[in-house]
């Protein structure tokens, strides 16, 4: 996985913004012209009608016109240049899934007088799909790392994570390119390599060929591989759509005026309301608002919601008429004896700081039978389809049996991966995670197991219910299983004792069994 080092995270765009050449002065003085009158010349010189400028109705010719950087004649150039034109279908795609967020990309740059090649960095990045998730821990359109996107003013907590919040992350990631450009010199093509490396980096190899007497431009400077292509990525990208008719690539129109617009609801709100609220579906709702990963916006903030242009008039007055107590849904809930606010957060999608926010808990002392307000969603779980836990979900392997691991002091994916034998891209993939992400003791793993464990192997689901007297051990000999399967198919690794009439799920190889 791909840790950038200070500074890195996506980056695409220009180079030397546009070296305009102007011709050198004539030194020979040509000889005087006889002057005319005005009359004359008016009488003289047709007049041709002044044709009116067309307007731009579309965002890519709106692009097109500004991608002004040099494109070399180099080898990796050429290589992506004919990827992109025998790959058709790719930028195809790319540019539907851009519709609602190029125009107000592309604004933004044009308002800070930047290169527009910027505005192509999210193809590059993410194929322009805001849940991308790298092997480098990097997320979102812009393909941030979480210190780097904490660096540049992005939040990132359990409900929201500012590197899917495309017009948040588009601002971060257009501050960042503008420290990179003056940071590197006020050289594009070194401020795009460093956004994907670190300026780090690039000045180091800039420093390397100084002191041999070497060229410094990027072209001669010695950088990772995955840098070396990046930059000529970008600048053959930006070719193709340059010339996309030269080349036969069809770009979806999408209208030169903005798709959606941003709305501060000013406190949090729940998101299926929301929907109700803007009279969308909660998953197009979802789509445009990749950075909550739960059922309702932040607690703490942000409070803003991108919402298709049309419908955002009309959602400020139905959000205005109702009540800021009806925002959220409520539960009542009472303490059970063994109950714990880690316990109560986890059974309702929640945080032990919002329970005790909401209900003025200064500890984590908590009284069986007394009762705790808590925000729950107003609809079920699965009718947010691109929350955090539907997503992962979605990731996770069916035909198998799902089994949970906590992890412990000195594991690592791998090392997790070969004892359950499965692969550390799957394991990363079930947990959102990536490959090289560092573990912590105590964060608990979702596993999908195979059903049939050995060459011949009939398993069966079966439930079994706990009588007076039934310890795991027991229930383990009895179906010819482990204790610790027991424990990870039932989630029971904080459990030390089994309660009559507990219901636990077991997968039984019935060949092997001696029930």
């Amino acid at each position: 996985m791909k840790q950038r080092n200070l500074l890195t995270t996506a980056g695409i765009v220009v180079f030397l913004a546009g070296c305009q050449t102007v011709p050198l002065q004539s030194t020979t003085t040509p000889p005087p012209k006889p002057t005319a009158t005005a009359a004359e010349i008016l009488q003289k010189t047709p007049q041709e009608p002044q044709q009116p400028e067309l307007a731009v109705t579309d965002v890519w010719q709106r692009v097109r016109n500004q991608l002004n950087l040099p494109v070399p004649d180099v080898k990796l150039v050429d290589e992506y240049r004919d990827w992109y034109i025998h790959n058709p279908k790719h930028l195809e795609q790319i540019s539907e899934r851009a519709a609602p967020f190029l125009y107000l990309i592309v604004d933004q740059i044009e308002q800070r007088h930047l290169p527009m090649e910027l505005a192509l960095l999210p193809i590059v990045e993410s194929a322009f799909d805001p849940y991308a998730y790298s092997p480098g821990a990097a997320s979102g359109l812009w393909q941030f790392t979480s210190p780097m996107a904490r660096h540049f003013g992005l939040k990132i907590n359990w409900w929201y994570d500012g590197r899917r919040d495309v017009p948040a992350a588009t601002k971060a990631a257009l501050d960042m390119m503008q420290y990179l450009y003056h940071k590197t010199g006020e050289n594009w093509l070194y401020a795009i390599a460093a956004y994907n490396t670190g300026e780090g980096r690039v000045l180091s190899a800039v420093k390397h060929n100084e002191l041999r007497g070497k060229p410094t431009d990027f072209w001669s400077l010695s950088l990772p591989k995955e840098t070396e292509r990046y930059v000529p990525q970008l600048l053959a990208l930006a070719d193709v759509v340059k010339h996309a008719d030269k080349y036969g690539i069809k770009l979806a129109a999408i209208d030169n005026q903005p798709a959606v617009e941003v709305v501060d609801t000013g406190s949090q709100i729940d998101l299926a309301l929301a929907a109700k609220l803007a009279d969308i579906d909660i998953s197009e709702l979802q789509k445009l608002n990749p950075g909550y990963n739960r059922w309702a916006t932040a607690p703490k903030g942000p409070f803003k919601l991108v919402l298709p242009v049309d419908k955002a008039q009309d959602f400020e007055v139905a959000l205005a008429t109702t009540d800021p107590a009806d925002r959220l849904n409520w539960l009542r809930y009472e303490i059970q004896p063994g109950d714990s606010l880690g316990l109560i957060a986890k059974k309702n999608q929640t945080t032990v700081d919002i329970i005790r926010s909401v209900n003025d808990i200064k500890g984590n002392n908590i009284v069986a039978g007394k009762y705790l307000l808590i925000p729950v969603s107003l609809q079920d779980a699965s009718d947010y389809p691109l929350s955090a836990d539907n997503r992962l979900l979605n990731k996770q392997s069916k035909g198998k049996y799902k089994t949970t691991y906590e992890v412990q002091s000195g594991d690592s994916l791998w090392k997790i991966a070969r004892q359950y034998q499965v692969s550390v891209g799957e394991l990363a993939s079930w947990n959102g995670m990536a490959a090289k992400e560092a573990l912590h003791p105590g964060k608990v793993l979702v596993l999908w197991q195979p059903k049939t464990t050995r060459n011949g192997a009939i398993t069966r689901t079966v439930k079994y219910k706990v009588r007076n007297g039934d310890s795991l051990a027991r229930i383990a000999d009895k179906f010819n299983v482990t204790v610790s399967q027991l424990q990870q198919w039932n989630e029971l690794q904080q459990q030390k004792y089994l309660q009559p009439g507990q219901v636990l799920t077991l997968f039984v190889d019935v060949t092997a069994s001696g029930s």
